[in-house]
């Protein structure tokens, strides 16, 4: 019995976890960089006692919130180009809850993150143990069924001898590039401390590397033959480029053809701005000269793009045109009566280099995408210019900007910072804009910006917050100085949920429980932010006006700490260059004229749009 040894089905599964690899720019590192958990019951007795023996192959680190630790694992995986991945483990009940918003999020942007959360014992012997959901029309059901609709793959482990099979399974998800996404094993706290004989060859090192498949020939040729027919082409970048490490080929391609690129949420940095073919970003947060070509396009083609309702406006920008989709995931590609290229997009877009030769865009078309650039170029500048006046967004955006250097990254989610940020942020360099909008998931930035400084350490990080989403998830702040990674966050406080406030009064409605002075209230609440940051540890202070936003920078890049910077914006301000329409129902009957109003508008947009 040489070639097995008895362990823990816990001790099993974190050896096997140690053991998995996989290669990043020629290197060979761990596929897993850690495991995140926060010890309960269901979890502390078999888990904990595992990883408490594995401290050195396998790094553990201590969380504050649940939900949090999942953001931070699932924004490392994207800061690391869904090349590695992080682990979380939790006990039973609320613990394992909490995650579920996680696997939402990572499950809508095809993130990796292992989710591990205790369960109800196989056994029953203790049934219904603490926290243990029951349905008394099913016995099997526990609280992590929550998991099935937002993993890519969900498994229960029952029996110590599953995760031979479970495991590899599980890894074969995580390193798909079309099905990648969270898996969750829930794993029954008795069987966590149940001893097996494991195959020792089972817990053998393995590399993982990236699958690269090619698109069909025939495929292949009808988009060359599309766009050497086409007089106004347009290439939509979304964040399979990313993924791929295919931006230095789509940044050949475009300069060698003449051909515009645009950029969804996700593929943003896919160029850099200043790239003669860079139009900034396409949809309802778009800048005037991206949606400008999307109009007059007679060729769309996407590259590793879901085309969610932001990217094409409610499916109106894209309207009537030729669309083709490259996609490694087949059912993205034939989205919207696209016409498919299933592949790798650094696959294809070498390809097409190749066979596009000396091939290049109309004059005309070059010079009018050009030509809008520099109309937007303008609109940025009068958007991010400085005054005397309560900051805009876009004013604290540019401020950030100019300070941040080019090797930084900015962290931001839900509300109406990242429309702003995708309209504004100039990216240099791929990995340099972090914006989590698949989910739209307030209270991801903080944990997030953690996991990108994870990531790559070296990288200065800016996590900008709307005091919103600060007060929903903050505690991996509080992490982040534990842990010694300095994160910069820059808290834009408007005194509520601004964005939805003015999505509410864009639709006819009232301003009603968005901002704090239009909710409920007794006492309206006066909020120290700089006071709560400085208490989780980081080094913090409130400024006044850009010009105080500029040199409170400073001081945060020279800090050795995570540094909070707090400045109060105006709710109201946006900019109004670029952007376009966005499907959001009117109530039909309302005694509100504003509404009726907004209602007719919606009706005359659909009507319009149908014929």
């Amino acid at each position: 019995m040489s070639d097995m040894v008895r362990l823990t089905m816990a001790q099993a599964l974190s050896r096997w976890l140690a053991a998995q690899r996989t290669q990043v720019d020629g290197a060979e590192l761990p596929y897993f960089a850690g495991m995140w958990a926060i010890f309960g019951h269901g979890n502390v007795a078999g888990m904990g006692e595992a990883l408490a023996g594995m401290e050195a192959a396998l790094p553990t680190w201590r969380a504050h919130n649940e939900q949090g630790m999942a953001h931070a694992a699932i924004a490392f995986a994207k800061a690391s180009r869904r090349q590695r991945a992080m682990a979380c483990t939790t006990s039973i009940g609320p613990g394992a809850t909490n995650m579920v918003t996680g696997a939402a999020l990572a499950h809508v942007n095809r993130l990796p993150v292992l989710f591990l959360p205790g369960d109800v014992y196989a056994s029953r012997r203790p049934d219904p143990v603490l926290q243990q959901i029951e349905d008394f029309g099913d016995g099997v059901v526990s609280a992590n069924d929550c998991f099935r609709p937002v993993s890519r793959y969900f498994d229960r482990i029952t029996r110590p001898e599953q995760i031979l099979d479970a495991l590899p399974r599980a890894m074969g998800i995580l390193t798909d590039p079309a099905l990648c996404g969270p898996v969750t094993l829930a794993l029954c706290q008795d069987v966590q401390a149940e001893a097996y004989d494991y195959p020792v060859g089972f817990f053998a090192p393995r590399v993982w590397r990236p699958r690269r498949p090619r698109p069909d020939r025939g495929e292949l040729a009808a988009l060359v033959d599309a766009i050497r027919g086409a007089k106004a082409p347009l290439i939509v970048a979304g964040g399979g480029v990313l993924y791929s490490g295919a931006e230095g080929v789509l940044a050949d391609l475009a300069a060698g053809t003449g051909i515009p690129v645009a950029e969804t949420q996700a593929g943003k940095g896919a160029l850099a701005w200043d790239h003669r073919q860079a139009l900034g970003s396409i949809g309802v947060t778009g800048t005037s000269a991206a949606n400008a070509a999307a109009e007059a396009a007679d060729l769309i083609v996407g590259v590793g793009t879901r085309l969610q309702d932001f990217t094409t406006g409610s499916r109106t920008l894209f309207a009537g045109k030729r669309l083709v989709q490259i996609n490694v995931a087949a059912p993205d590609a034939i989205k919207q009566g696209a016409e498919a290229v299933v592949g790798d997009a650094r696959e294809v877009l070498e390809a097409l280099v190749e066979a596009l030769g000396d091939w290049q865009v109309d004059a005309a078309w070059r010079e009018a995408n050009r030509g809008a650039v520099a109309e937007w170029n303008k609109a940025w500048d009068a958007a991010t210019a400085p005054s005397s006046a309560l900051p805009s967004d876009a004013q604290v955006i540019g401020a950030v900007w100019r300070q941040a250097g080019d090797d930084a990254t900015v962290v931001c989610a839900a509300g109406g910072l990242p429309g702003e940020l995708h309209k504004l942020w100039r990216s240099h360099r791929p990995g340099g804009y972090h914006v989590e909008y698949g989910f739209s998931c307030m209270g991801y930035e903080i944990a997030g910006g953690l996991g990108v400084k994870m990531a790559d350490p070296a990288r200065d990080v800016y996590v900008m917050v709307g005091d919103g989403s600060y007060l929903m998830l903050n505690s991996e702040l509080a992490t982040s100085v534990m842990l010694g990674h300095k994160i910069t966050v820059i808290l834009l406080d408007n005194r509520g949920y601004g964005c939805i406030n003015r999505l509410q009064q864009g639709t006819g409605g009232r301003p009603f429980n968005n901002l704090l002075a239009d909710s409920a209230h007794a006492t309206l609440p006066d909020i120290d932010f700089a006071a709560h940051a400085r208490s989780l540890g980081a080094a913090a202070e409130k400024v006044d006006g850009i010009a105080g936003l500029e040199a409170a920078l400073g001081r945060a890049k020279a800090s050795d700490t995570s540094y909070v910077i707090v400045i109060d914006t105006d709710p109201m301000i946006t900019t109004e260059a670029g952007g376009h329409w966005w499907d959001v129902a009117v109530p039909e009957v309302s005694g509100r004229a504003e509404v009726q109003a907004a209602r007719r508008a919606y009706d005359d947009k659909i009507k319009g749009e149908r014929s």
